[in-house]
């Protein structure tokens, strides 16, 4: 009696440890994704009060965080696994802070890149460290529902970042969505440096490889930079259109260099495995048409509805909110049916919200009637899909390369944001705004989540029941 009680209380102790790791990692992903999303709703109050500067200047302050991310999450995943998880955990966490405050002290839009480039750098090293962190504290069997919770985490920080965020620009200033950031990261730091154990499984050796980095920055910035200013007038058609032409070449240049180079940034040899090559080209284009909404949502509410700031960031809480009950129920069911059902189920009521905001919102304000139930379905939709496809992409991966193929598959969705926010300035920074112009945004909408279903259809997660 005595050895089964003390087995009980070791699991129950084992249970809160583990929780206890997924809080502190939490709170810094929690941090990032605050900040991702304060930046969408402070987009025109950040560009007011730089006069000299255009929207599509402005748009590589979120597009420049998103490519360095995308280039240097890879290695950072490994660094993470060579010298310490909880190390480079607190080493991120502590440069994302520092280079937030840098952020809302920029006198100008190139500063403010400056800025926004070096806090990539913090992501990168904190965001693969964080969840290779989790992925170990949870037995296999419990990482479906460990993922489900991971996905309403970001959920949560993308509901409340709009309300919040334009409550603090309205009162502070758009420097505070940064700002913000410092007490975050500093308790976050506190918690981590007490209660948190090292945790790694070193490689044998890690080396840089700056070329792929090279190539990978240079592709999605040249694709970013010949769809942001396609409708500027500065640039020929024909020449902005060479310029995508090379940047795609450049970045399909680094396949044959991966097979050359012994040490390549990521190992194509993880690409045979059809669930982990699926899970990301679905993470990619679903990336692209959530950027595409959830950054539509604000040219709406400010230009079309005049909403004021504050009420615009609370009218599109409701919908982020959704995703976090919603992830939640679909890790518990993705660990008994496994992943493709939820996530072609979602990805097709995902092309449904589209449709409903193609079709049925008007010039006049009717938020309860034409807006709220599409909000519903898309949030509804993303808790089914993001996370499900964050635990698909690692769920066949040894313990050894969470932390490097977790961060491929965020690198993956980092791409696809980074297009989605071009497009996005493309389509809609312009004055004055039509109803007619978000006419194509949420065409594109519907076309990306329906070919994310396709994709999703070869991922097998499902569990095998003896």
């Amino acid at each position: 009696m005595k050895s089964a009680a003390n087995i009980n209380a070791t699991a129950i102790k084992s249970a809160s440890n583990t929780w206890r790791v997924f809080a502190i990692a939490s709170i810094a992903i929690f941090m990032v994704s605050l900040d991702t999303t304060i930046l969408y709703a402070g987009f025109n109050n950040i560009l007011q009060s730089f006069p000299n500067a255009k929207a599509t200047d402005l748009s590589w302050a979120m597009s420049a965080y998103s490519i360095v991310y995308a280039a240097l999450l890879i290695p950072a995943g490994g660094i993470a696994d060579k010298y310490g998880r909880k190390k480079i955990f607190i080493l991120g966490t502590l440069l994302f802070i520092a280079a937030s405050f840098a952020c809302g002290a920029s006198p100008s839009v190139f500063w403010l890149i400056v800025a926004r480039i070096f806090q990539s750098i913090g992501a990168c090293l904190l965001s693969p460290a964080a969840l290779a962190l989790v992925l170990e504290a949870f037995p296999k069997e419990k990482r479906s529902v460990a993922m489900g919770a991971w996905g309403a985490v970001g959920a949560l920080a993308a509901a409340l970042g709009p309300g919040i965020g334009s409550f603090i620009i309205d009162v502070g200033g758009w420097e505070w969505a940064f700002f913000i950031n410092i007490p975050i990261g500093l308790f976050c730091i506190w918690l981590s440096a007490t209660q948190l154990r090292e945790s790694a499984h070193p490689r044998e050796k890690i080396r840089l490889d700056w070329l792929g980095m090279l190539q990978l920055m240079v592709g999605v910035s040249a694709i970013t930079f010949g769809i942001v200013e396609i409708k500027t007038g500065a640039w020929d058609t024909t020449g902005l259109i060479g310029i995508i032409l090379a940047g795609t070449l450049v970045l399909l240049s680094y396949i044959p260099w991966a097979k050359l180079n012994p040490e390549p940034l990521f190992d194509l040899n993880l690409f045979k495995n059809h669930t982990f090559l699926f899970a990301n080209l679905a993470g990619f284009t679903f990336a692209i048409a959530f950027s595409i909404m959830f950054f539509s949502f604000f040219f709406w509410m400010k230009e079309i509805w005049h909403y004021p700031q504050t009420l615009a960031g609370t009218a599109i809480m409701p919908g982020p909110l959704s995703v976090v009950p919603t992830a939640i129920i679909a890790g518990k069911l993705a660990s008994k049916i496994g992943h493709r059902p939820l996530l072609i189920a979602g990805s097709i009521t995902y092309a449904l919200s589209g449709l409903w905001y193609l079709l049925i919102p008007d010039a006049n304000p009717h938020y309860l009637q034409h807006w709220l139930p599409g909000l519903l379905l898309s949030g509804m939709s993303i808790g089914l899909v993001m996370p499900s496809l964050s635990a698909a992409a690692v769920h066949a991966l040894p313990p050894k390369d969470y932390a490097v193929g977790s961060a491929i598959n965020h690198a993956i969705r980092q791409i696809g944001t980074v297009i989605g926010v071009a497009i996005t300035v493309l389509l809609l920074a312009k004055a004055p705004l039509q109803i007619i112009d978000f006419k194509t945004t949420y065409a594109i909408h519907i076309s990306l989540a329906l070919i994310t279903a396709l994709l999703c259809i070869p991922i097998n997660t499902k569990p095998n029941r003896k």
